[in-house]
């Protein structure tokens, strides 16, 4: 895999390769690629261990660093993946929840290596774009909801 200009670079406790590898596994588009060793002992590994991985979640390059506890993945961060249907949203949602993860507000989870994800219906950001009533009702809507119900969202959409 070539080395990108720029990439996202995610810091993880310890498992980076594990995490780049379930991503390649869910999403479209997606690899893992190259794999660098601790030449030396640093102060959250050994040598020989994993510390950096490349990999890709949907087109995007990103650098999976294995730098230890001292920086836990927030909010502040998410993966933002825009789906067509409510099967592809249950399909996305369902991975990241159900290997370890948590559900929270509004579209977002969390994988269990804490990185966050909004798993995000199309029709939810065409009704946000589109403003005025349309996207109150859709909002509203969305602010009760876990994952995203697309047939409601649709449905507050109309009106």
């Amino acid at each position: 895999m070539p080395i990108p200009k720029n990439a996202i670079c995610i810091w993880y406790d310890k498992e980076a390769e594990a995490a780049a590898r379930f991503y390649a596994s869910v999403f479209p588009d997606s690899r893992v690629g190259n794999i660098a060793r601790a030449p030396t002992d640093y102060p959250s590994g050994h040598a020989g261990e994993v510390l950096v991985v490349q990999f890709t979640v949907c087109g995007i390059p990103c650098v999976g660093l294995n730098g230890g506890p001292e920086f836990p993945q927030t909010p502040a961060f998410s993966f933002q993946i825009v789906t067509d249907t409510q099967e592809e949203t249950d399909r996305y949602w369902n991975a990241i929840v159900g290997n370890g993860g948590a559900e929270s507000e509004c579209g977002w989870c969390k994988d269990r290596w804490g990185v966050n994800w909004q798993i995000t219906p199309r029709t939810l950001i065409e009704a946000m774009v589109a403003g005025g009533d349309e996207a109150k009702r859709a909002f509203t809507v969305m602010m009760t909801m876990k994952k995203i119900d697309v047939a409601a969202i649709d449905a507050a959409r109309r009106g």
